[in-house]
């Protein structure tokens, strides 16, 4: 029996009792000494199928990673039974690697690695070799497929994600507790040997913790571990490959591990005994102390609840817990009296909020102090009956009626009087005021409901000995209504009807508002003034009306507006009432009543207005126009010559000195008043162009012993005269005063101490030159009186 007999019935009696799938079986030979081939069996038709044998050899190839040798790596060879070794077949490899990390000789078929290959970088390689002959460039060989696999070393010790991990625990955790788990991974083969077999253990951190070998679980070794006594550990974990034995490469790793706290302590008070103080005078809310109890717990486990479980101040004194700094806050509950009682005490009970039941055993989770409360005497402000006033009144009150009484008194055993008064800034307009004895609050000004509704005041009530000692109260004072107001029209109406309007035609609804607010709400009735043949009002009974017509057609060019006016009147207590009346326009309309064109006239001038007197009164203003721009034109011409800021006509030039009086010789030269030729050739005024010039008059010189009296009478007679006098309103000052006048002073700076009676009329008689200081003054009485 031939080889090929053999492997042929070897391959029938593997598959046939099996039914197995078809399969290709290969064998590595190093060299070509055998032929290998394969036989496919298939038992759907009963027929066996032969394969042709291969014409050249291959198989799957085997290299150890990290060759430290000189030489390149020896990896396989292939050989091709068309090969006779007279070199005129070519090998060619192609594929991963082909040519860079792997070659292979084109005469004999050997592969070489180039340099050292690392398995975790790539565990395989794909390759593919053919066979050609060298001459021709054909194959001879068809292409196959092969593998070159790297076989694993120990090279890559165990290592861990994190450098350092972080995990806590609570305390008086359980010995075995789980903690954290830690995981070393190992780069190498884990399917072939024990390289990437990792064990854990534990190098420090013992005796308080351990860890599994397998899992590198970390547990708690030590029971009742305690937060308060030490809470920070570092346990140091080794991954170790080969399973942990010698030889074996390995790594580290750091584990923080934080005992958590968990409510383990109870809350404790430094003092059995405290003392706190409070002033009398301290307002409900003040804080006028805080207790604090201890507990060595953090967080959540160490808060505390604070309340008051006793004592004879239960009733005036309040606590409330502080979250941010865990104390009691001891605040004051009602208002304290020094003269009623003066020393309190309480019982403060503090307790944890969050109780483990776990160790109810340690407990109780709570404990008391004693707290006594000093009330201390200061003067005390007066104090109000009430703590607001609300007093309600009617609009048409008259000025000066009590519309209340605020009542207060002095709480200290002094007793002071009170005296009362309003604060000012919460009654701008003055409308109220407040007897300072005996705390009546009257009206000063009328009040009007539909102006201010409400009016907030503040009412002081200060000690008449230290008036630094006050109190304040609110004051609300109600505006009641009072049907005073009469309804009007609630917006203003365009009203137009057509010139073909019929009898009882609707043309305008009418509605009415009223600024009073009457308790049974508003109510208005709608009637003509009186009796109109043109148009009527029929009340809706809603507060609204209608304006219908009563004739049959209208004609714009006879009467192109009518005038309607419409009777409005409330139903409240005294009935008000008023009259509004309707312009209503007479335009053309087309058949469906919606209006084109209204008269011209109607929109412009009052009823009965022709058009002539249109055209007079267009010549009035045309007129008027010319004679403003002729006046206009002649102003320019006056135009001032000084425009400055220090224009003469209307400012009093101040010198600010004073004169030496009667026997003063050297300032004043009565000589040349007395002369009038010694004066300077009389100037024209600067201030304004001249129209005309005036040739000035001589006087005749006055007589050395004429009076200067006679002598001012006779300059100021003259000025009266002359025609070149300015008619302007300016200041004549002589530098003279005489004897007294019978207008006694003109000057305005004692008119604040007179009594403001006396009477300017004689002013009036002394010329034109006075009529506007006459004005002035006649007319300051009225003006003080509005």
């Amino acid at each position: 029996m031939t080889i090929y007999q053999f492997l042929l019935l070897f391959l029938l009696w593997v598959c046939l009792p099996h039914f197995c799938a078809p399969e290709i079986m290969f064998r590595r030979t190093p060299v070509p000494q055998q032929r290998i081939f394969g036989s496919r069996v298939s038992r759907s038709d009963g027929k066996i199928l032969h394969r042709q044998k291969r014409g050249w050899m291959w198989n799957q190839f085997f290299l150890l990673e990290e060759y430290t040798g000189s030489d390149y790596q020896y990896v396989g060879k292939l050989h091709s039974d068309q090969d006779k070794g007279d070199g005129s077949l070519k090998y060619i490899l192609s594929g991963d690697g082909a040519g860079t990390l792997f070659i292979i000789d084109e005469k004999t078929g050997d592969i070489h690695a180039t340099r050292r290959i690392d398995r975790e970088e790539k565990a395989f390689y794909t390759l593919r070799a053919q066979a050609i002959n060298r001459r021709t460039l054909r194959p001879v060989e068809p292409e196959s497929e092969f593998v070159i696999k790297i076989h694993d070393i120990n090279d890559n010790e165990p290592t861990f994600p994190e450098e350092i991990y972080t995990a806590s625990v609570p305390e008086m955790s359980v010995v075995g507790t789980s903690v954290v788990q830690v995981t070393a991974t190992d780069a190498d083969d884990p399917s072939y040997g024990n390289s990437a077999r990792v064990i854990y253990s534990i190098l420090q951190g013992q005796p308080y913790f351990s860890v599994e070998p397998e899992t590198g679980i970390i547990r708690t070794a030590l029971p009742n571990m305690n937060r308060e006594n030490r809470e920070q550990y570092q346990v140091v974990i080794q991954a170790k490959d080969m399973g942990g034995q010698m030889g074996g490469l390995s790594g580290t790793t750091t584990v923080n591990i934080t005992l958590t706290d968990v409510n383990d302590n109870p809350p404790r008070f430094p003092q059995n005994t405290m003392h706190l103080r409070v002033l009398e005078s301290s307002p409900v809310g003040t804080a006028i102390g805080s207790v604090k109890a201890t507990d060595a717990d953090t967080g959540k486990n160490a808060e505390v609840e604070y309340r008051i479980i006793d004592g004879d101040g239960t009733d005036m004194f309040d606590i409330t817990t502080e979250k941010d700094t865990q104390e009691g806050i001891i605040t004051v509950k009602k208002p304290l009296d020094y003269e009623s009682r003066r020393l309190y005490t309480l019982k403060v009970e503090a307790e944890n909020t969050h109780v483990d039941p776990r160790f109810y055993y340690l407990g109780p989770f709570k404990d008391t102090t004693i707290v006594k409360i000093s009330v201390e005497d200061v003067d005390e402000p007066p104090v109000f009956s009430r703590s607001s006033y609300l007093f309600e009144v009617h609009e048409d009150i008259e000025v000066g009626t009590i519309i209340g009484t605020v009542m207060a008194r002095d709480p200290d055993s002094t007793s002071s009087p009170i005296r009362f008064s309003l604060d000012r800034h919460t009654d701008l307009d003055r409308i109220f005021n407040i007897h300072s004895g005996n705390g009546s609050l009257y009206t000063s000004k009328p009040l009007d409901r539909e102006l201010s509704q409400w009016h907030n005041l503040t009412v002081i009530a200060a000690e008449i000995n230290n008036p630094k000692e006050m109190t304040r109260i609110a004051v609300f004072v109600r505006i009641l209504d009072v049907n005073d107001n009469a309804p009007q029209f609630a917006v203003f109406y365009d009203t137009f009807v057509c010139e073909n309007a019929r009898p009882g035609q609707l043309i305008q609804t009418i509605s009415a508002i009223d600024k009073d607010d009457p308790l049974g709400g508003q109510k208005f009735f709608f009637s003509l003034a009186a009796v109109n043949p043109n148009f009527t009002v029929q009340d809706n009974e809603d507060n609204t009306a209608r304006i219908l017509t009563r004739k049959n057609g209208f004609n714009r060019h006879e009467i192109s507006t009518y005038l309607l006016p419409v009777v409005i009147s409330d139903n409240d207590y005294p009935i008000q009432s008023s009259t509004g009346t309707l312009t209503i326009r007479v335009c053309a309309c087309d058949s469906q009543g919606n209006m084109q064109s209204c008269s011209a006239e109607a929109l412009l001038l009052p009823a009965g207005l022709s058009t002539g007197a249109l055209i007079a009164i267009l010549l009035c203003i045309i007129i008027l126009l010319v004679v403003l721009f002729a006046a206009l034109k002649r102003q320019r011409k006056k135009e001032p010559l000084i425009l400055s800021k220090e224009d003469i006509r209307d400012n009093i030039v101040s010198y600010n000195d004073e004169g030496g009086g009667e026997e003063d010789t050297q300032a004043f030269d009565i000589g040349t008043l007395r002369n009038p030729a010694a004066m300077e050739e009389k100037k024209l005024r600067r201030d304004i162009i001249p129209e005309t010039l005036f040739i000035p008059r001589r006087t005749p010189t006055a007589p050395d012993n004429t009076d200067v009296r006679d002598f001012i009478n006779e300059r100021l007679k003259e000025h009266d005269l002359d025609p070149t006098a300015p008619p302007y309103d300016s200041l004549a000052t002589y530098a003279y005063e005489g004897n007294d006048s019978i207008a006694e002073s003109l000057s305005s700076l004692e008119s604040g101490t007179t009594d403001g009676d006396q009477n300017y009329d004689y002013l009036r008689e002394w010329g034109p030159r006075f009529n506007k200081l006459a004005e002035m003054y006649g007319g300051g009485e009225s003006d003080k009186d509005s």
